[in-house]
């Protein structure tokens, strides 16, 4: 009878499977997936809110005359979509994840094995982060079909605005999970970031629609550049100056949550 090879070093000593930060991710993502699948609240919250949310704002867009400011509904709906998606899918969502982890011991105890801490804020989000990129597609090929909204005429800004709204709203929700005290207490700490971004960085109501001067401030909030990149790699209207404006606004917020993360994300219980 056979038995497995047992490799062993020079000095006699069994050497274990190696792994890789990849792998040690991967497998954290894997049973984050399934914790996440047994979640009915996280999962209404997370998938069907975003979903619906959008269309319920049609009877408002319609009474905004956006076609004044060059837009149209579609324009105006599809970019809100991808804001509530990453609004309730990704940054409420993960804020109550981390906080219900943090609460039951689980990130204390994986840090006391082969995952590092980056590996453990960042593994815990993958399942999140994937399903709110695939819920973006759907969004915009939903709103593509039913609104009437043409190809996009830069995607390549749309692709950015989505990926550094994924990730910003990720490390967002770490933020707010280290001054969350419960999981019930979620509901209330990302209240003010949500309301904010949906009305003040362009989600259901276009910064064109704004006084210039209050356009220019709401800019500089951490959803609208996000909003403006999606807006603008559907209309192609952004120039130059104006794309990189965006985009150097997001990166900035986006690099200024990780710090934040890094700096003040709680692993042990709040009492």
């Amino acid at each position: 009878m056979s038995g497995g090879t047992v490799t062993r070093s020079p000095e006699g000593s069994v050497r274990g499977a190696v792994t890789t930060p990849m792998s040690r991710m991967s497998a954290l993502a894997r049973a984050e997936l399934t914790l996440l699948g047994r979640s009915k609240a996280t999962i209404i919250a997370a998938v069907l809110v975003p979903l619906g949310l959008p269309f319920s704002l049609r009877p408002v867009v319609d009474d905004m005359n956006v076609e004044d400011s060059g837009l149209s509904v579609g324009l105006v709906l599809l970019p809100a979509a991808i804001g509530f998606s990453l609004l309730f899918g990704v940054y409420s969502a993960l804020t109550g994840i981390y906080t219900a982890r943090r609460e039951e011991l689980v990130l204390k105890r994986l840090r006391t094995g082969e995952l590092r801490d980056t590996e453990v804020v960042a593994g815990s989000a993958l399942p999140v982060f994937a399903m709110g990129l695939v819920q973006c597609l759907v969004l915009a090929v939903g709103c593509t079909a039913f609104l009437d909204v043409p190809a996009p005429e830069a995607p390549h800004l749309a692709v950015l605005g989505v990926l550094l709204g994924l990730v910003m709203c990720s490390a967002l929700g770490a933020v707010t999970a280290s001054v969350t005290r419960t999981v019930e207490s979620a509901q209330v700490t990302t209240m003010p970031f949500v309301l904010v971004s949906m009305v003040a960085s362009g989600v259901a109501v276009p910064l064109e629609l704004m006084p210039d001067r209050v356009a220019s401030g709401l800019e500089l909030l951490p959803l609208s550049p996000v909003i403006t990149l999606v807006r603008g790699g559907w209309s192609g209207d952004l120039s130059a100056y104006e794309a990189l404006g965006a985009l150097a606004t997001a990166l900035a917020w986006t690099v200024l949550a990780v710090f934040a993360v890094r700096r003040w994300f709680r692993w042990e219980p709040r009492r």
